[in-house]
């Protein structure tokens, strides 16, 4: 059964699969998937949610889930810098309001319960400078590379066997 709208906001470690969006499903703040609670959990912090949600997983997602399952950790959590939903990044110009209201709050809380955060916005993370305020919040913060630009790489086209940098 699909939540209504008074449902969406879940908690952080109510199932397997889930994911916390307002009210009005335009802000993603954050996506889980567990599949070992035994192992410790990984963060990944992307540019801004693309389709994924509660009961999908979009490519950046499975992606994701095999680079944390490739490193022996139980669960994954994605948070990103901007969490306005949109599947073009230079979306994020022409639109207002793209961090949402409780963005920090969800990457500060997640942040918190995992053992290894993970960088991976790509080159539009410097937006406002954005990337600068996140990178304040995460403390032993890692990247999987470097673009051109020095922003850290999308995990989508990386090599599978990549292991995280500490990131500074």
């Amino acid at each position: 059964m699909k939540p209504n709208n008074e449902q969406i906001n879940l908690d952080i470690d109510s199932d397997n699969s889930g994911a916390t969006f307002s009210k009005c499903r335009n802000h993603r703040y954050l996506l889980w998937r567990k599949w070992n609670t035994s192992l410790p959990n990984i963060m990944f912090i992307g540019l801004n949610p693309s389709t994924a949600n509660e009961y999908v997983n979009d490519p950046t997602i499975i992606r994701c889930i095999k680079f944390s399952k490739n490193w022996g950790f139980g669960s994954l959590y994605m948070v990103n810098l901007f969490s306005i939903r949109t599947p073009h990044p230079s979306d994020l110009e022409k639109k207002t309001d793209i961090v949402g209201k409780k963005n920090d709050y969800w990457i500060l809380k997640t942040s918190k319960k995992v053992s290894k955060s993970i960088a991976c916005w790509g080159n539009y993370g410097s937006l406002n400078d954005r990337d600068l305020e996140v990178k304040k919040l995460i403390r032993n913060l890692f990247y999987l590379k470097l673009n051109k630009s020095g922003q850290p790489a999308h995990p989508l086209y990386l090599k599978s066997h990549i292991e995280p940098f500490p990131y500074k």
